[in-house]
């Protein structure tokens, strides 16, 4: 089962998500929060996937938020 698009959440994304407008304090929050980011030339992005990691939602559970609890 591979990744789509919509999997992706983009800067923009992120902003709405935490309330934050300054990149700086966009990335501050995901690593505080333990969500692996990664820095793209439009701002920082990150997956589902990766929120899901850092919320403890992994392997060997059946429990996943998918982009639609946004």
């Amino acid at each position: 089962m591979g990744n789509s698009s919509s999997d992706v959440l983009s800067f923009e994304d992120l902003q709405r998500i935490t309330g934050y407008q300054r990149r700086s304090d966009v990335e501050r929050t995901l690593l505080e929060q333990g969500i692996r980011m990664f820095r793209g030339r439009t701002g920082p992005w990150t997956t589902i996937d990766l929120i899901n990691r850092a919320g403890g939602v992994g392997r060997g559970r059946q429990e996943r938020y998918d982009a639609d609890i946004l």
